[in-house]
């Protein structure tokens, strides 16, 4: 899903790649970008080709992934054995191959780590102290593999955004010692909180502003825990997801040396809970977050420790990547990769008498349209020149797991590897006017759904809300970051039938009511004419790329661009 990113460490690209990401191209443009192609006068869809790709197929697909039988498809469970068995089954019915190894699995090595932290958190100073509840006021994990993890009378310490980046000269560690500390740091990054377009990339998130890069770099200053405070805006999702996704079991990347260059602790606190924890400090939240967002922030001791205990179930499993091929017929060494996820998050807290996150719109709809999108290429008279090659990633709710793994271990030659083409979210209100690209400017492959958009009478936008960082928060960024050009395109903020207002509340009462809840389940009313418009772009866009000789680029300005030409020099 978009609102979940990379946790660090698996994919082999430079730190300096990283922090390079906010020197590019924003991944999204500015307002007269986005005004510079004008929309379609008409209020009628442009009529559909038989090519196998229909509303009704994705629907039938989605039905089943999503349906309380497959568990909410979260890895290590029975959901995870029906949902990758499901998705080998129908590509193999089409007629597809497995991959090199002879079947349609890619075991996919995690961790499992089942935290149960103390129900309360104690801070402790000279003359005030605060205890804090699990759940509702701090949410902790771990990835360190260690039965438990007790964090005893650590220093608290508030260290801004908590982002070194050199080239916007900020640097929140600056002469700070984090030995033994627990740094508090803000969502988001320096960019987001004022009118600023110049610092950082103003409202537009960086990488800096994901929470996976914050515990990273908390890490890398040797940190015992960090304390990420939630506020809703920056966040761009509530703290009901915060919960859900940080709860319970997670899983983690098999490392070798048992997770112990992360830090001991991970966490969050509500922006109530901060609030009070600057109030026993003596220090005002609203001052020091102002300081925090001016050039120069050097990070301050709050005078109080912090304890807590988590107490650990380890389990180390392997989980699964389905893949299936189509051979090209010509150059069979070169690939054009589809990419979604097949993971949710289970059985879970009961909302409403319902604890089945079934995920149906996350993400069952991108498996569906991977299936759709088969479906056509199978059926098409002209066969595909390169090879067609479906991915149906594990653990991407958990940060990215399984295309991280596959960028790291790849079944087909990244250079070779000409695009990739993620689906995440397959809306469902109907016939939409727009395509929007997270991530616009990044690569020529704007150009190619920008022709395929015209087909459908629809036209290209980027992301409209470029403070939630939608580009570092799916499946692409795992082959963006070893250099394959990634198009990340789908129908979301002008209806064709109903208009932009109604485009947008549709997507605000998901994300608001429905997103990484029960509520995301199977609805037969829903009008699913738009998922399969996307499905037929994102297919057109692949046919093209299938029939052409040349490679696709990484625009001048971006951050992926230098990868790809160590990679693959151009021809």
């Amino acid at each position: 899903m978009r609102l979940s990113t990379l946790r660090g460490g698996l994919v082999p690209v430079t730190a300096a790649l990283l922090l390079a990401g906010c020197q590019g191209k924003s991944s999204s443009t500015t307002a007269a970008d986005d005004k510079t192609e004008a929309a379609p006068t008409d209020t009628a869809s442009v009529a559909a080709p038989a090519d196998g790709i229909t509303a009704a197929l994705i629907g039938q697909h989605i039905k089943v992934l999503a349906s309380d039988e497959f568990q909410g498809r979260r890895p290590f469970t029975a959901g995870e054995e029906k949902a990758t068995s499901y998705l080998a089954a129908e590509f193999k019915k089409l007629g597809l191959k497995p991959g090199p190894n002879g079947t349609y699995f890619q075991p996919v090595p995690l961790v499992e780590i089942a935290g149960a932290p103390d129900s309360t958190a104690t801070i402790a100073g000279k003359s005030q102290s605060l205890t804090l509840k699990y759940r509702t006021d701090y949410m902790v994990l771990t990835e360190q593999e260690k039965p438990t993890v007790a964090i005893r009378n650590s220093p608290l310490v508030f260290a801004g955004y908590g982002v070194v980046a050199p080239e916007y000269k900020w640097d929140d560690y600056a002469g700070l010692d984090c030995k033994g500390k627990t740094v508090v740091v803000l969502i988001n990054d320096p960019g987001n909180a004022g009118n600023d377009t110049t610092m950082f990339k103003g409202k537009a998130m960086t990488y800096y502003g994901r929470w996976g890069y914050k515990y990273e770099e908390a890490a890398r200053h040797g940190a015992t825990g960090i304390l990420i405070i939630h506020d809703t805006k920056p966040a761009s999702y509530p703290w009901t997801v915060v919960q859900s996704s940080n709860g319970g079991a997670k899983l983690h990347p098999q490392t070798p040396d048992h997770g112990a260059s992360k830090v001991a602790l991970e966490g969050w606190l509500t922006l109530d809970a901060a609030k009070r924890l600057f109030g026993a400090a003596g220090q005002s939240y609203e001052e020091a977050y102002a300081a925090a967002n001016k050039q120069g922030f050097r990070a301050r001791p709050l005078g109080l420790n912090f304890s807590t205990t988590l107490h650990n179930k380890i389990t180390r499993k392997t989980s699964k990547n389905v893949v299936a091929v189509v051979p090209g017929t010509t150059r069979p060494n070169e690939y054009i990769l589809y990419s979604a996820h097949w993971d949710h998050l289970g059985i879970g807290p009961a909302i409403n008498g319902d604890s089945i996150y079934n995920g149906a719109l996350d993400n069952a709809s991108g498996c569906a349209g991977l299936l759709a999108i088969a479906n056509g290429f199978v059926h098409a008279k002209e066969k595909p020149a390169r090879s067609i090659v479906f991915l149906a990633v594990t653990g991407e709710e958990q940060g990215l797991l399984g295309s991280a793994y596959y960028a790291e271990h790849p079944l087909f030659s990244v250079p070779n590897t000409v695009a990739d083409i993620n689906m995440d979210e397959l809306l469902a209100f109907g016939p939409m006017r727009d395509v929007t690209i997270t991530g616009y400017g990044q690569s020529e492959l704007d150009d190619y759904a920008r022709a395929a958009a015209k087909e459908q009478n629809r036209y290209v936008i980027a992301y409209q809300h470029p403070e939630t960082g939608g580009f570092y928060r799916s499946d692409h960024f795992s082959f963006a970051k070893v250099g394959i050009p990634a198009l990340y395109a789908s129908g979301q903020f002008e209806s064709r039938l109903h208009g932009k207002e109604f485009a947008e509340k549709q997507r605000k009462d998901f994300e608001d009511k429905a997103y990484h809840q029960p509520a995301d389940q199977y609805d037969p009313q829903w009008d699913l004419r738009g998922a399969e418009q996307d499905a037929r772009l994102l297919f057109r866009v692949g046919q093209r790329l299938a029939s052409e000789t040349t490679f696709p680029q990484w625009k001048e300005s971006s951050e992926f661009r230098a990868v790809r030409e160590k990679s693959r020099p151009a021809q």
